[in-house]
């Protein structure tokens, strides 16, 4: 996740650490100014907080357990009645409370089309909403770090990196261990901890929206997809070229699939094992933009048991232009 210092103050002595997450709402506004490249000009929504007498961007802190990124869309639901899916990440907001706390707080971009203002659904902690140009923004926020936030979706923008859809890449969760399973490895399921996870994936996919599942066949897979899968209705779709025979035998064939995926540009999961990430990962490597690449890991184990890489494509080039990782329960 990216970070970006902000606000008075150290805070590497800091004794408490306070948490939060929120977004940055944005449309697209054809009567704005336009963008660099004649692009289309945008609004950002910003909030009032009556106890504060402040407009900032909607946000709030973690409850216990909570990651950023459900953090991030719950709050946004709270304080503006809008249900969003996050794109990618922005800079952090660290600062000092005092001389024992520092807040550290995680943002995203979302896109929101259309621009609705509903009423705020809480309105003892926020009594207003406001669409307003970029320029309007600018000299609106209270809090000047929070201009830190606008200028990279301005950039971002600039970059034709604003508009973009989600690629998750899943490894599955926790298994049992070969040397106690004793069966086919196909068969092998997930441990207690592999179905935490998998539980916990009901919180953390739906950030994004995805679309459909497709998925290795193999039982540790599909245990770790099927929590989400019915809580969200979304299809899934089994792909024997991602269990690991089937990599073994012709990884050629991963590659073309996820080359077939990021050509459709449908936010979808993609949940598969260890060996097979070197191929699904240097496929995405291969799609990136300058500077991205890195930010993919290129070494084996690749991911962490039940970890998702998020891989933001942009709807304009087609290459990967953010990635995050995120593992189940941790901010």
């Amino acid at each position: 996740m990216s970070g970006a210092v902000s606000g008075p103050g150290a805070t590497s002595a800091a004794a408490t650490t306070v948490r939060a997450a929120g977004a940055v709402c944005w449309s697209t506004d054809p009567d704005a100014p336009p963008g660099p490249g004649g692009a289309p000009g945008l609004r950002v929504l910003l909030v009032h907080r009556p106890r504060y007498d402040d407009w900032s961007w909607p946000k709030g802190k973690l409850d216990p357990g909570e990651g950023g990124v459900e953090a991030a869309v719950r709050e946004v639901a709270e304080e503006t009645g809008l249900r969003i899916s996050l794109g990618r990440d922005l800079p952090t907001a660290r600062y000092a409370l005092d001389e024992r706390t520092a807040k550290h707080v995680a943002y995203w971009a979302a896109h929101v089309p259309g621009a609705p203002t509903p009423a705020p659904p809480r309105p003892d902690e926020v009594d207003a909403l406001a669409w307003v140009s970029t320029e309007e923004a600018e000299r609106r926020l209270t809090r000047r770090g929070d201009r830190v936030q606008l200028r990279a979706l301005l950039e971002a923008h600039g970059e034709s990196a604003l508009r973009t859809w989600p690629l998750v890449v899943l490894r599955h969760g926790h298994a049992r261990p070969k040397s106690v399973w004793g069966h086919e490895d196909a068969d092998r399921p997930l441990s207690q901890v592999g179905a935490l996870q998998a539980q916990a994936l009901v919180g953390l996919l739906p950030a994004w929206s995805p679309a459909r599942v497709v998925s290795s066949p193999w039982e540790r897979c599909l245990q770790t997809v099927e929590p989400y899968l019915a809580r969200s209705g979304a299809p899934l779709k089994v792909k024997g070229r991602l269990s690991e025979a089937g990599h073994r035998r012709e990884p050629a064939k991963v590659g073309r699939l996820v080359a077939k995926l990021l050509a459709r540009g449908r936010p979808t999961v993609v949940c598969t094992h260890r060996p097979v990430l070197s191929t699904v990962l240097g496929t995405l490597a291969g799609h990136t933009s300058a500077g991205v690449g890195d930010a993919i890991p290129r070494t084996d184990p690749y991911l962490e048991p039940g970890e998702a890489l998020v891989a933001h494509v942009s709807m304009t080039s087609g290459r990967v232009v953010r990635v995050e990782r995120h593992l189940p329960g941790r901010w």
